[in-house]
């Protein structure tokens, strides 16, 4: 019997989903830093279950969503339907939670939202590398599980997303929940992004690790063109900001903070189109940009008309 399905992992900002989607399917996918919401789509992650004899025994199509969080603005409203969207597309879901620390209100309202769709939940504690402990492990253990009472459809399991630690363990609990059902995507898919998509993410990504809390979600990137080449590969990038004061951190001294940007956003960029890339970043500002809905659906950060 073939299963296949959609797992939704579901947790607060800065919890280690990302890095987690990104081990899983064996490859970066999805951007992560240190900073909160950096993920600010669905991102589809694909993962292709075998027996012990190599014969295709599931897919798990695995939806890394924005950390539940309070909506400030439109584009924080944005965030939290992705997120809210997902409980109700999934099969069933990881909840992801940081050991180090005990839970917290936000982890019991996610726990009570998922617990509200009856589907089955596996609860990841990470960061497990981080706790030497054994006994503050089991008690932060007993504390998450706590959450769900005596809900009937839940496992636990302790791993480290930063280390690989039982993450072979995940597929192998998770296949058993599923439907039979088809196989969604090819043998050789790992995501549904596009590498244009995957290109502004990975810009977005390197402004976030640079520039840390002097300009954490203040921007947005727009790809403006991108041209492949038999040779070379053009990217055009204009990298949107509030205020003309962050233009100029953005910029840096002499162009110090741009170029670090572009340079490594370029490095990371040439082993998806497989050519030498000629990446070119602007820096504009767009006032109030996170307020501005058809700015936002340009961007794909907001809901199209009609939904």
């Amino acid at each position: 019997m073939f299963r296949s399905g959609f797992v939704a992992i579901l947790g607060r900002p800065n919890m280690g989903k990302s890095t987690l989607l990104n081990r899983l399917v064996g490859q970066k996918i999805a951007i992560t830093s240190g900073v909160v919401q950096t993920t600010r789509h669905r991102i589809k992650g694909v993962v292709h279950v075998k027996d012990k004899n190599s014969k295709a025994k599931g897919q798990i199509i695995f939806l890394d969503t924005p950390g539940f969080s309070k909506a400030m603005d439109k584009l924080g409203e944005y965030l939290t339907t992705e997120s809210q969207t997902a409980l109700t597309e999934a099969d069933c879901f990881i909840m992801v939670v940081d050991i180090t620390e005990p839970p917290g209100k936000g982890d019991a309202w996610i726990a009570e939202q998922v617990q509200a769709t009856g589907k089955f939940v596996l609860l990841v504690l990470n960061k497990v590398d981080r706790l030497p402990s054994p006994v503050t492990r089991q008690e932060r253990r007993e504390a998450y599980t706590a959450l769900f009472q005596d809900y009937p459809a839940l496992s636990t399991l302790n791993i480290s997303a930063q280390t690989g630690k039982n993450l072979e363990k995940i597929p192998e609990t998770l296949i058993r929940k599923l439907p039979e059902g088809p196989s969604y995507y090819d043998e050789d898919s790992v995501t549904d992004q596009r590498i244009r998509e995957m290109t502004a993410e990975i810009i977005r990504e390197k402004v976030l690790r640079n520039t840390r809390e002097e300009i954490p979600h203040s921007v947005a990137i727009g790809i403006e063109k991108f041209i492949e080449t038999p040779d070379k590969t053009l990217i055009e990038a204009y990298l949107y900001v509030d205020q003309k004061s962050q233009k100029g951190m953005l910029i840096g001294k002499n162009g110090s903070m741009i170029k670090a940007i572009g340079t490594q956003a370029r490095q990371a960029i040439q082993p998806l189109v497989d050519t030498p890339v000629h990446l070119d970043l602007q820096v504009r500002v767009k006032e109030n940009w996170r307020k501005d809905i058809p700015f936002l659906k340009s961007l794909g950060l907001a809901p199209p008309k009609g939904s």
